[in-house]
This record gives C-alpha cells, structure tokens and sequence, in this order.
C-alpha cells in the first residue's frame, strides 16, 4: 500500500518499530552472592543491610546452585517456633531454594516483563553464552525501565 506520498506505507511502519532495551542495560551487575556454607544469620543480616530481597548462591566453582531470599528465611522463624530449633545457627544449604529461572544477556525487557507477567518470579539470573552469572533482574528493574522509557518516549 502507498500514501500521497508514493512510499511504501509497510516500509515507514518498520522504521517506526521500538527496538525494547536488552536486559543487559537493567540488570544488576555486582550482585551479593553466598555461599551453600554462609549462616542464615549473616544473610539475613546482609539482606536487611542491603536493603535486597534475595541473592543468588554460588558454589566453590562460582557455579550458580541455588537462590535464598526473604521468603526462604523466614523459615527460621517457623523452625525456631515449631522444632525448638536455635534461630540463626544453620548455613544457607538449609533454606535455600533451587528452584530459580535464568534468561540470557540476548534478552530484552519485553521479553523479561512477559516472563514476570506469567510466573510467580521476583527475580531472574542473567546467563552469558558459556552458563556464567552475570547479573540478575527484577521486577523493580523493569519498573525502572518503564520509567525511564516513558521519559525518552512518551
């Protein structure tokens, strides 16, 4: 189809497309990590300090292994109450959660917002092309990105 003008009306629609950001320019890059061996104690501590909800767990190898966040912790809570368990004196190995998504660095934030949108995730670990962690995102990041494309966009 042309207009008025004898230009291809699907040429000018492409040009017009918005090119979403990659998850690469929001994502977290210098991420507080623990350890399987950390004390609950010390997460909860550094979670509370850092003002975060949760934080990615490595192993010796750097090798992604788990994920503890707030939730997870207030496991010590119920264990203490229930068990008679001693609050704060078990790792992170016993209250982590292994279950976690990972996207790619070729992602962009449509692409994570979609996911957030039809998961229950909070968070997302963010992979380079070899498996390596290399930052995380959030639903709060995608905020970000919101706001600051209504800014230059709108």
């Amino acid at each position: 189809m042309k207009n008025f003008q004898q230009r291809s009306l699907d040429h000018d629609q492409k040009d017009r497309k918005l090119k979403a950001p990659s998850v690469t320019a929001y994502m977290v890059r210098k991420l507080i990590t623990f350890k399987p061996e950390t004390h609950i104690k010390e997460v909860i501590d550094s979670l509370m300090e850092n003002r975060i909800t949760g934080a990615p767990v490595l192993n010796s190898k750097n090798e992604v292994v788990g994920l503890i966040d707030d939730k997870d912790c207030l496991n010590v809570l119920v264990g203490s109450a229930y068990y008679n368990h001693p609050v704060g004196k078990d790792t992170v190995a016993s209250y982590m959660s292994n279950i976690m998504k990972t996207i790619s660095v070729h992602d962009d934030i449509v692409d994570v917002a979609n996911i957030f949108l039809s998961t229950k995730y909070k968070r997302l670990l963010v992979m380079d092309d070899d498996g390596k962690l290399v930052g995380q995102i959030s639903r709060r990041d995608i905020l970000r990105a919101i706001k600051e494309l209504k800014t230059n966009t709108w």
